[in-house]
């Protein structure tokens, strides 16, 4: 959990804000509690989708049909506002951590029993949420919460309501609803989705809980082939349990229509009673009592700031126990002696608490001495390494985006590159350009997940012209699509999308010489005085690719021409490569320009088309004005 910031309201109709949970596509989510006493999650739909009337429609729809769930297995609502000029829905918040941060960050993979009871209690939330006339669309482990009482799921209806164009996975501005290496084949497909597409995701999140890996690929594999595989090929279902295959495999059904339904398998596959291993029981218990003394604390501007010990990457939004829900339980893993009362004590203490806790401070902000955090307090039990790095796969490599004018004609362009790295770490490398100046840097890594990437601290690394650019301000990431990420930075904001990165990216149809061709209707009889030309080479963003050389007639002082010859050079660095190609403003080459020279030039980019039958390379200034025209020598 994170304070609240100073535009951030005290309240959100009769709740009482804590703090922030974080963003997503559809808004912001925070910790607030009721006049009551309760702790609940309020989602706050973002600005530009409230504009949209359609978007309020089925936002109001979805709501509705949430408040039919009734809680079971999911996250209640427990109060909305979808007439509001920023309209928001309140939820009950789960005392758990997530599937992923349970698996991936502490005790690595569940036991059968456990993924069976995990499979038996997230079946029957998916039978009230099919009932009630919606598909979850995004089932991943990030989304399924552990509670001493059984799975919980959440984040999901408002996803729906974002479907204004299609009845498929896609969005209106054309990005997938769902997250890669969870989504179902119809969902890579953009087809209609039916209840049929949440058992698929949900065989996925069992193949996770029973390996710590998606069936469809590793944490490393490209998304567009993760996506290849989930629609063509079988999974890989390699150190699953042998008791869990069947169930996996009729999930995991291509066709829609022979994988049972949630009720089939919530009626069918028997559950235990504890269901968690005791390790994860007793880190439940433990964090209880810190849990219950987070307090909002008022700042000298009166705004209610949240409290607490510290917070980790746990769920957005949860529920409370609700008294339908199954009691599952797996056989656990053998605890230490004198183990046993400590389990048994934390177990009655968190179910007593289940209604008022908020589980913000998972996973525990303590870290042992080997720098892991929550260390196991049995050396049986299966803890996961740490991860040489916490960036997605899916966030990995460049991204490119315009934030004034428009992809065909960008007034300032900007470009990141992300590559792995642990939080604090200087994880990528941004670029910025417009007619002015081009400002490179290098951000550092604060936190990341499967949605969203958010860099703090940077440096400045170059400055065109020097010394003119000041470090880039906090910077957000959030996943829309395999190839679509939203960017911002302050107040900007823009639409990034995939893009070529290396030590040799720039398009061969651009590599080469270019020259102008003078009109002697325009120049007469000096127009072979007249020399423009372009020579582009090949190299990575940041190295001078772009050399422009241009010659003319010295000018007397009277404006006559003279037999001297002018020569002026300017280089451009790579900036981005689009298309089109962004290069910066040029500077001035001192050993291969005259000294009547300008020093300087204006940040442009590069365009090919055919005139005429010819190539021609077009020269645009990153404003309003005429290109210059090269062809090829």
């Amino acid at each position: 959990m994170e304070p609240l910031n100073a535009e951030d309201p005290a309240s959100i109709g009769p709740f009482r804000l804590l703090g922030r949970l974080g963003a997503g596509g559809m808004g912001r989510v925070f910790l607030a509690r009721s006049a009551g006493g309760r702790t609940v999650a309020v989602k706050v739909v973002h600005a530009e989708l409230a504009a949209q009337d359609e978007f309020r429609r089925r936002f109001a729809r979805e709501v509705a049909a949430l408040e039919q769930v009734g809680g079971t297995g999911t996250a209640p609502v427990l109060g909305s506002d979808t007439g509001a000029e920023a309209p928001w829905v309140a939820v009950g918040y789960v005392p758990g951590p997530s599937l992923r941060a349970v698996v991936g960050d502490e005790f690595g993979p569940l036991p059968p029993a456990t993924v069976r009871t995990l499979a038996a209690g997230v079946a029957r939330a998916l039978t009230h949420v099919h009932t009630a006339g919606l598909v979850h669309r995004d089932l991943k482990p990030g989304n399924v919460l552990l509670t001493v009482d059984g799975p919980r799921i959440i984040d999901f209806g408002i996803a729906r309501a974002v479907e204004t164009v299609t009845d498929g996975g896609l969005t209106s501005t054309g990005a997938l609803v769902g997250s890669p290496g969870f989504m179902s084949p119809e969902q890579v497909r953009g087809d209609k989705l039916t209840p049929a597409s949440d058992i698929f995701c949900l065989g996925s999140v069992l193949v996770y809980a029973a390996t710590g890996r998606s069936p469809f690929g590793t944490a490393d594999s490209g998304v567009h082939a993760t996506m290849f595989r989930i629609a063509h090929d079988e999974p890989d279902l390699t150190d699953l349990p042998a008791e869990l295959s069947g169930l996996v495999r009729a999930c995991l059904a291509k066709d829609p229509a022979r994988r049972p339904s949630a009720a089939e398998l919530a009626e069918t596959i028997t559950v235990a009673d504890p269901w968690l291993p005791a390790d994860v029981l007793a880190r439940l218990g433990r964090h209880a009592a810190r849990i219950l003394e987070a307090e909002p604390t008022p700042t000298a501007a009166g705004t209610v700031r949240g409290s607490g010990p510290g917070s980790g990457p746990g769920p957005a939004s949860a529920s409370a126990s609700g008294p339908d829900d199954p009691t599952p339980v797996p056989a656990p893993k053998p605890p230490r002696p004198r183990r046993t009362g400590l389990v048994a004590a934390a177990t009655a203490l968190v179910v007593a608490a289940a209604a008022g806790l908020t589980y913000a401070f998972w996973p525990d902000p303590d870290a042992g001495e080997d720098g892991r955090k929550n260390p196991a307090g049995s050396a049986s039990t299966s803890v996961a390494p740490r991860p040489a790095g916490i960036v997605p796969a899916a966030f990995l490599g460049a991204w490119e985006g315009v934030l004034r004018g428009s992809v065909d004609s960008p007034r300032d362009a900007a470009r990141i590159e992300i590559v792995q790295g642990a939080a604090g770490a200087k994880a990528a490398v941004y670029t910025r350009t417009s007619e002015e100046q081009m400002c490179m840097g290098r951000s550092r890594l604060v936190s990341a997940d499967e949605d969203k990437v958010v860099l703090g601290e940077s440096d400045v690394t170059t400055s065109v012209p020097s010394q003119r650019c000041t470090p880039l301000a906090h910077q957000t990431l959030t996943l829309r699509s395999p190839d679509v990420l939203e960017w911002s930075s302050g107040a900007a904001k823009a639409t990034f999308r995939k893009a070529r990165s290396g030590a040799s990216i720039v398009p061969e149809s651009f590599v080469g010489s270019w020259k102008s061709e003078n009109d002697p209707l325009i120049y007469g009889e000096n127009a072979d005085r007249y020399s423009d030309e372009v020579t582009i080479t090949q190299g990575p963003i940041g190295s001078p690719v772009v050399r422009l050389q241009r010659s003319f007639p010295r000018l007397d002082d009277e404006g006559a021409l003279t037999a001297d010859t002018v020569t002026c050079t300017f280089t451009s660095l790579l900036a981005a490569v689009g298309p089109p190609l962004v290069i910066a403003p040029g500077t001035s080459d001192p050993d291969a320009s005259d000294r009547d020279c300008e020093r300087g030039g204006t940040g442009g980019y590069l365009t090919i088309d055919r005139f005429k039958g010819r190539e021609r390379l077009l020269l645009h200034p990153m404003l309003d004005g005429e290109p210059g025209e090269y062809y090829r020598r």
